[in-house]
């Protein structure tokens, strides 16, 4: 089984200092400003990501 991939940053603050959490798969703990979080993976959208005629990316 492949390792699952870490954030680079804090969701709250921007800042690198995190570290795995205690709570769990996908937990995550910010030592800058003491928040924790979770990542989660919901699934694939299932209509997917199209082009505008413009190069914008639309969902």
């Amino acid at each position: 089984m492949t390792e699952r991939a870490a954030p680079f940053y804090c969701p709250y603050c921007g800042d690198e200092d995190l570290r795995p959490g205690e709570q769990g798969h996908g937990a995550w703990e910010c030592g800058a400003c003491n928040r924790a979080f979770q990542l989660k993976f919901l699934g694939l959208l299932a209509r997917g990501l199209r082009r505008a005629d413009d190069g914008r990316a639309e969902i």
